[in-house]
């Protein structure tokens, strides 16, 4: 069974967009819930509607680098077992229905991940470790969902303000989502991708907005390995 009141915080869903995350206040009762969001990173994809237990709850469709639900942070799922479909509803799509199911804890917070392409939809679901600084930081992660038929260089990922003597996340895997880092909140940064250990950029100068202080942010390196890469970057908390 499924709760369809989402939380009243606010997230964004950045793609080298200069738009600052608009974070709004917080439902506080969610002791006895599961909270889910599904961020779509299946290249090709454009009209995605989410089913839970049969039930359907995203009112408009979610296309590549997008992010359910795009006004709120998280939607609540009752704990347990759900059974979930995200599919295109169009007559003639090409986009094979992703069908599963997945087991959600109380007082949890998850973000599930669509990737691979339209003919071979895959999710992988994380659990956030939402811990809320004590300070005015941000916190900060990273995850590699890019495209691919045969496999692709692990990656280094390089902040602009911080140099290229460390990266902030390093030999990250196809399909891994790293933990969370303490990051500076209300700067603006750019992202670089390298492959590990080189100096060759797969993806320069891709912006990553403003975070807001206290709050937590996936970004995200999407697109198709031989063609078109972007990061996108949204609020898990």
């Amino acid at each position: 069974m499924i709760s369809l009141t989402a939380l009243i915080i606010s997230a964004a869903n950045f793609s080298c967009s200069k738009e600052t995350p608009k974070v709004a206040s917080t439902e506080n009762d969610l002791a006895n819930a599961s909270l889910v969001q599904i961020f779509d990173a299946t290249v090709k994809s454009t009209r995605n509607y989410v089913y839970v237990d049969n039930v359907p709850i995203s009112g408009a469709a979610v296309a590549f680098g997008g992010v359910f639900p795009g006004t709120a942070f998280a939607f609540k799922v009752t704990p347990g077992n759900r059974n979930f479909v995200i599919k295109d509803t169009l007559a003639s799509t090409t986009q094979v229905p992703l069908t599963f199911s997945e087991d959600f804890s109380a007082g949890k917070s998850y973000t599930i991940f669509t990737y691979d392409t339209i003919t071979s939809v895959k999710h992988l679901t994380v659990t956030n470790n939402i811990v809320i600084p004590t300070d005015t930081t941000a916190r900060l992660r990273f995850a590699d969902f890019i495209y691919n038929s045969s496999s692709v260089p692990n990656v280094d990922v390089y902040s602009f303000r911080k140099g290229t003597t460390s990266p902030l996340f390093s030999n990250v895997q196809t399909n891994q989502v790293t933990d969370f880092i303490i990051y500076a909140s209300g700067l603006t940064d750019t992202l670089y991708v390298y492959s590990t250990g080189t100096t060759s950029p797969l993806l320069a100068k891709s912006l990553l907005p403003s975070l807001a202080p206290q709050r937590s942010y996936t970004s995200v390196y999407i697109g198709s390995f031989k063609g078109a890469k972007s990061i996108a970057t949204f609020a898990n908390y």
